[in-house]
């Protein structure tokens, strides 16, 4: 079997397109509730399933959500960010927790760099589609499954997007 692939790569895929264009029309604010809400509800269940115990994905949740209504200032929240990365790290025999807490710590990230709620569908579709057909489903298999969920997070993302944005985030894609 092939080593699973750690996301989705290709920034040129039609199924990324819609959701890149209608991020950068976006605020940071609403990106990262965006990405926090679906992280939250459809990511998190993902990383629970394998490591109920570990509250770390959670904590780096709760911890943007505090930064978001003003609560604490990003110092505060960092740690319990850089904690989910670990987390994810130390997940890499489990691609399915491997990719939902590197979406959910790139997720909790947007409230640092908007840019990072592309995250939510590089890590998070690829963490869809393992635990929906397995690691050993082709590539191929993946990837169609993957778009499914990227379309589900563009829906998501029209349901709370705001028209005609003022204060767009200004978002540099070199990654």
């Amino acid at each position: 079997m092939p080593k699973a692939r750690k996301m989705l790569s290709d920034w040129e895929a039609p199924y990324l397109q819609p959701l890149i264009a209608l991020v950068e029309t976006q605020s940071k604010t609403t990106l990262a509730n965006w990405a926090l809400d679906y992280s939250e509800r459809i990511i998190l269940p993902l990383w629970n399933k394998h490591y109920p115990e570990d509250l770390r994905p959670e904590q780096a949740l709760h911890a943007a959500r505090e930064w978001l209504s003003g609560a604490i200032k990003l110092p505060q929240a960092k740690p319990a960010i850089l904690a989910c990365h670990a987390a994810a790290r130390e997940a890499g025999e489990n691609p399915v927790a491997q990719a939902a807490a590197r979406t959910i710590g790139q997720s909790a990230s947007t409230i640092h760099s908007a840019g990072h709620c592309i995250g939510l569908a590089l890590y998070g579709a690829l963490a869809i589609a393992y635990d929906t057909l397995g690691t050993k489903a082709s590539w191929e298999e993946l990837e169609s499954c993957a778009a499914l969920a990227c379309g589900q997070m563009l829906d998501a993302l029209r349901a709370v997007s705001v028209e005609d944005e003022p204060n767009p985030a200004k978002i540099s894609w070199k990654c």
